[in-house]
């Protein structure tokens, strides 16, 4: 087990380095890193820089003479020099060291993807390539040689010179280790040019492996989209001559930020109409949008220590919903953050894992790269916008720039200069950073008929977490609008600013009676608890002028539908007809429509039961989800066979908001059909397909219909050689197969012989994949636990951060009845019990198995 580290324990780092060089000669085998760093005391102490086990250390030595033996300590992952050793003033460290990329299959350091050199050093990765303070506040100029028969040399910064064999690049920009990369290989590049606002022309390429340019093209146009937006909306404007894009196969992220140098993972880059879906299109146009958003808002301005790591990554989050936003439809958007983040983050906050966006300790920073950092990260920022208004929010970040530009910072830096721009007092509001959990926040109304009078009265708690048993209230935010009960808004969008435990808020001069339209727009991240008829959710349902309150109102008529009916009890017949009202609004934009046709998903009905506190099972929740998309089927046939007709979308494809909003609908439909018709329908759109996105659509519900065979085997004869297709091949069959079928069915892919447990990407392909078929995954049996801890426990010696990650999987384990949480609980025992487990896998297993308390 890894050690604790805690935020109070920070201390800087008693030099100042003042300019990295690194001479790296490649091999596969047999690496050598020469680095000088040119440093100046700042404080007393030795010199201690951080190193892995992995590093063979040649030579050591300050200002060209080796360091006496009896001054150098290198013992556990640390270097360390005496105090008496260093000379006074400034000195340069020379270290050399030899490192082996080829047996890297953690993909920390240095490592090979498929006969590429690359890297990944966040968040502590750099220390694995040679001896360095390896922590995100000492920031330094690289300057960096490298040498390789590798045709391909890149690394961070611009370019300085190159010849046979050899290229150095320059980055001027003070940075973290943790932004340094280097890729080197036979790469192809699909190039551009951008040119800033101020003039200055910028090469742009994103690299890829022979053969993979025509899927490239995509990536470049959404990288100039994202340049010209940030200068737009933030006034932010790129800082170097050329910005690089690296796809690579081998990738525990998704992608890194390195400065001028992105690393990606070959998903969020490729794409073509044959091989993507819409959704892999929108994913790649916001995931390359972020990782350049970070030039700034992780780049130029940094966190101070890893504790502080939603600073960057929770603003830069931020900024990439508002930029997918105005690039599609922010409605859309918006509704589909909060999906995602009752789905991850909500589940977080509600078990074993759940920690503050800004955590007071941590033992494996790895395991900190949550939903809460990023996506919580994010809705704190929303709120605060909302606090401030737009024009706050733009001389916060405006000062936020101009004051901390070049520095490593905290979220007290950043509240600070919210609080110097606009005036406010964010004392209070720092709560949502240091408190763990999500408020649930209680709505009652009083009406009086006589004074023309509605009073809300509100009420905040926050359930205890691990090490957070007592919360305090926080801000919140309170989105609020009034709806006549013929469906005109009476009062429009206006926000109640929540601080007290209880509180109450008035409206006044009101004709009748109004409805309440609550927490518009998702105002802040809370679950909510409030008595409303199922007529006043039909109105809101059918007039909501605001579409987060209009899909909310149509997601909790078929939440509280199927609970019931996963409890014993038959189908709403309201429910059935608000979607008939749905479906006659022929002006609907089409994506929106596929939202208000999507039912809860089965785990989030079980989050749900279980926080009204009944023991969820996840067969009764799987037979009530299918029984109630049936009925609709049934009840609405017609209307959504004229639905899958108007969306069919003519050729060419395109996966902008228009067409992929059209497909969403269409396979929306599609999905609902497919239970009453045995897969005729999907058989057809699988028939005449044109493009990924309906193939898929398609695919999964032959699968579900069990005629999936021939469409099968036709996707893997065909894309047999392309890797992000297969990946998909792995994913849906196990997702989409009826719960008794799906372990059999990943017991069988998992024995295919590109089933390779080294590619992260194939792994979460399948493990996720069965993971996210609930009533398997959770199997009364125990089989489905057995299964994943089966696999974790095997990759876990490979690659210690993937297994880690996938161990999310088992964390809600303790919501369900005791003869499940037998079988999950000797799942976790038995990965536990692993001799030489992995500090990362340790820590989350720990965790998890904490929560039977």
């Amino acid at each position: 087990m890894a050690e604790t580290r805690f935020l109070a324990d920070y201390r800087p780092w008693p030099f100042r380095l003042i300019e990295t060089r690194l001479d790296i000669t490649l091999a596969p085998r047999g690496s050598c890193v020469r680095s000088e760093l040119a440093l100046e005391r700042t404080g007393p102490g030795p010199l201690v820089l951080d190193g892995g086990a992995g590093l063979h250390t040649l030579s050591v030595c300050i200002d060209g003479a080796a360091v006496p033996p009896e001054a150098l300590a290198i013992g556990g992952e640390a270097l360390t020099i005496g105090d008496r050793a260093l000379p006074e003033g400034r000195f340069t460290l020379s270290c050399t060291v030899e490192i082996d990329p080829e047996a890297n299959t953690a993909l920390e350091g240095l490592y090979l993807s498929g006969g590429i050199f690359c890297t990944q050093c966040e968040a502590e990765g750099f220390r694995h390539i040679t001896w360095y303070p390896d922590r995100p506040d000492v920031m330094a100029p690289f300057r960096v040689t490298l040498r390789s028969d590798m045709p391909v040399l890149l690394s961070n910064g611009n370019p300085v010179a190159s010849g046979p064999g050899w290229a150095e690049w320059h980055d001027p920009w003070p940075k973290p280790a943790y932004l340094f990369a280097l890729v080197a290989g036979d790469l192809r590049a699909v190039s551009g040019r951008f040119a800033t606002s101020s003039g200055r022309e910028v090469a742009l390429n994103v690299w890829v492996r022979p053969g993979d340019e025509d899927r490239a093209g995509f990536a470049l146009e959404s990288l100039v989209k994202a340049m010209r937006w940030d200068e737009t909306a933030y006034g932010r404007e790129y800082d170097l001559d050329v910005f690089n894009i690296v796809a690579v196969d081998d990738f525990n992220m998704g992608a890194m930020e390195n400065k001028g140098l992105n690393i990606f993972n070959s998903r969020l880059v490729l794409a073509s109409p044959e091989t993507a879906t819409d959704s892999d299109y929108e994913r790649i146009e916001a995931v390359i949008a972020h990782e350049y958003f970070h030039n700034w808002t992780g780049n130029r301005i940094t966190c101070r220590d890893w504790f502080q790591l939603c600073l960057k990554e929770g603003l830069t989050v931020f900024r990439d919903q508002q930029f997918t936003s105005d690039m599609r439809s922010a409605a859309v958007k918006r509704i589909e953050d909060v999906v995602t983040l009752r789905a991850r983050q909500f589940r977080e906050d509600a078990g074993p894992l759940a920690h503050p966006p800004r955590p007071d300790r941590y033992e494996e920073i790895n395991n900190f790269y949550t939903a809460t950092v990023y996506e919580k990260g994010a809705e704190v920022i929303g709120m605060l916008r909302r606090l401030v208004g737009d024009d706050g929010y733009r001389r916060a970040l405006d000062l936020y720039f101009d004051r901390h530009d070049g520095q490593a910072c905290t979220i007290e830096d950043w509240l600070k200069v919210f609080e110097d721009a606009t005036g406010r007092d964010l004392t209070q509001f720092k709560r949502w950073y240091t408190d763990a959990g999500t408020p649930r926040l209680t709505m009652a109304e009083d009406w009086d008929q006589g004074a023309g009078r509605l009073t809300l009265r509100f009420r905040q708690d926050t359930a205890p977490t691990p090490g957070q048993p007592d919360k305090p209230p926080r801000v919140i935010p309170i989105a609020v609008g009034l709806l006549s009960p013929n469906g005109d808004e009476v009062v429009p969008t206006r926000v109640l600013e929540m601080t007290d435990a209880e509180q109450s808020f008035a409206f006044d001069g009101l004709g009748g009676r109004p409805v309440v339209s609550l927490l518009r727009g998702f105002s802040a991240p809370v679950t909510v608890d409030r008595r409303i008829s199922r007529s006043e959710r039909a109105l809101l349902v059918a007039h909501d002028t605001d579409p987060f309150a209009r899909w909310e109102a149509a997601d909790s008529l078929a939440m509280d539908s199927l609970v019931a009916m996963a409890a014993g009890a038959g189908s709403d017949p309201a429910l059935s007809y608000a979607y008939g009202g749905v479906l006659a609004e022929r002006a609907m934009d089409p994506a929106f429509l596929a939202l208000m046709l999507r039912l809860p998903a089965e785990d989030e009905i079980a989050a749900e039961m279980a926080r009204r506190g009944a023991v969820p099972d996840p067969d009764a929740i799987h037979r009530a989800r299918e029984a109630l998309m049936t009925e609709l089927a049934t009840d609405h046939a017609r209307v959504l066979d004229q639905i899958m007709a108007e969306m069919d979308c003519p050729l060419p494809y395109a996966p902008d908001a228009a067409q992929s909003g059209a497909r969403s609908a269409r396979l929306a439909a599609l999905a609902l059909l497919s239970r009453i018709d045995g897969g005729e329908r999907a058989q057809a759109v699988w028939d005449r397909a044109g493009n990924m996105t309906e193939r898929m659509g398609a695919l999964t519900q032959l699968i579900r219909a069990g005629r999936a065979e021939g469409a099968l085997a036709w996707m893997e004869q065909r894309f047999a050689g392309n890797r992000l297709v297969m990946d998909k091949f792995f994913t849906v069959q196990p997702m989409a197969a009826a719960p008794d079928r799906a372990l059999p069915v990943a017991r069988a892919l998992a024995a295919r012989p590109d089933f390779d447990i080294r590619n992260p990407n194939r792994f979460r392909a399948l493990i996720g994949g069965f993971g996210a078929n609930h009533a398997a995954l959770h199997a009364a049996d125990g089989s489905g636990y057995d299964f994943v801890a089966d696999w974790l426990i095997r990759i876990d010696p490979v690659n210690p951060q993937i297994a880690a990650r996938m161990c999310s999987l088992l964390e809600t384990w303790p919501r369900y009845d005791e003869g499940r949480r037998a079988h999950a609980r000797r799942a976790l025992e038995r990965i536990a019990a692993l001799p030489g487990l992995s500090g990362n896998t340790a820590e989350m297993v720990t965790r998890i198995l904490a929560a039977r308390a």
